[in-house]
């Protein structure tokens, strides 16, 4: 075992000074592709009239009813102080209010849209979903808050080329940030290549899972705060060999428990997990004192998935795992071949000898 230092993670987000001036009694035009939305505003009649390319900018205050978007543009609030909450009584309730959702980012397969850009805004209290993107290509979604959701605080399927960064999504109820191929759980379908989808600097804490990523490669979680969840990462079938790698992020103290559901055992004390993957890299984390009795518990396990598909070829390398319950590294119901631990610094494993 190798002498080995772990830098501590830092997850500070410099505060973003936006200058907006008194609140105009009507939404305006600024610097002909700016429109400021004040509360009391709609802002989808906003973003309806927006010309491509164009920023809607929402100044601080509580706004009330669901977002669609669905043309290249930028939505920016003042940092904590715009918050969208669910609406009442809408005019024209759209199909993402009626599935209870915050924001939706959609495009077709013909189509995907491109360029949308969510930025320095909370989305809090809808029964299903904060931000739902599918089919978008080049989305970014940074500095945004997602608390209080049903299900998903920030999600997004059929999508390449994302950047999600210095986000918080907090009290969420099933994903705090959840990535896949398609969001049907029982599709079949290939791996998606995201080309380079990017997962950096969030902090996932008081979610039922800190964070999903199902049958995706080409894609980097880095540099996350993974805390307080029920379950810390999850990584889920991506079978294509292809980059995928989970690096440098603080995963620890993921002990709330959470009951059994359909598709999953109850869940508590879990750091990361592979489940039926194939050559992911998990290197340079610190995974500590997750402390559970679940069948995934433990700091980094490796599991097979339901479905009988091993794990192969998948690395474990340089990781500081200690304080995890009931193992640091585990093997567990899986088959798979040439899971390879190498030079992590950790107490005990599942079978012995891994440590």
């Amino acid at each position: 075992m190798r002498k080995y230092q772990v830098t501590g993670l830092s997850c500070a987000i410099a505060p973003l000074v936006v200058g907006m001036g008194a609140l105009a009694p009507a939404a305006s035009a600024r610097s002909g592709s700016e429109q400021v939305v004040s509360p009391g505003q709609s802002i989808q009649k906003a973003v309806d009239a927006a010309a491509p390319g164009a920023t809607i900018v929402l100044t601080r205050g509580t706004y009330r009813g669901s977002v669609t978007i669905t043309k290249p543009l930028t939505l920016r609030g003042a940092e904590g102080q715009t918050v969208i909450v669910p609406g009442e009584d809408e005019e024209e309730r759209s199909a993402c209010a009626e599935a209870g959702n915050g924001i939706c980012v959609t495009g077709t397969d013909a189509q995907p849209v491109t360029g949308v850009r969510v930025r320095s805004l909370t989305v809090e209290g809808f029964k299903k979903n904060g931000v739902l993107a599918t089919r978008t290509d080049q989305l970014e979604v940074h500095r945004v808050t997602a608390r209080d959701n049903g299900q998903w605080g920030i999600a997004q399927d059929r999508s390449t080329r994302a950047s999600f960064r210095h986000n918080t999504a907090s009290g969420n109820g099933d994903a705090g940030l959840y990535t896949a191929n398609v969001f049907e759980a029982d599709a079949e379908s290939e791996t998606l290549d995201t080309r380079g989808t990017v997962i950096s600097g969030n902090r996932l804490t008081g979610n039922r899972i800190g964070m999903t990523t199902r049958r995706l490669r080409n894609l980097t979680v880095e540099h996350n705060a993974v805390t307080g969840n029920c379950a810390g990462v999850f990584v889920v079938l991506p079978r294509t060999v292809g980059d995928l790698t989970v690096r440098r992020n603080a995963v620890y103290e993921n002990n709330t428990s959470c009951p059994a559901t359909a598709r999953l055992p109850h869940l508590q004390g879990i750091g990361i997990v592979l489940v039926g993957t194939k050559e992911v890299l998990v290197a340079q984390n610190a995974v500590h004192d997750n402390v559970g009795d679940s069948p995934y518990s433990g700091g980094i396990v490796v599991f097979g998935s339901m479905d009988g598909i091993p794990n192969d070829r998948n690395v474990v390398r340089d990781n500081l795992v200690l304080g995890n319950h009931p193992a640091d590294l585990a093997t567990r119901d899986d088959k798979g071949k040439d899971n390879k631990f190498i030079d992590n610094i950790c107490q005990t494993s599942e079978p012995a000898g891994a440590c």
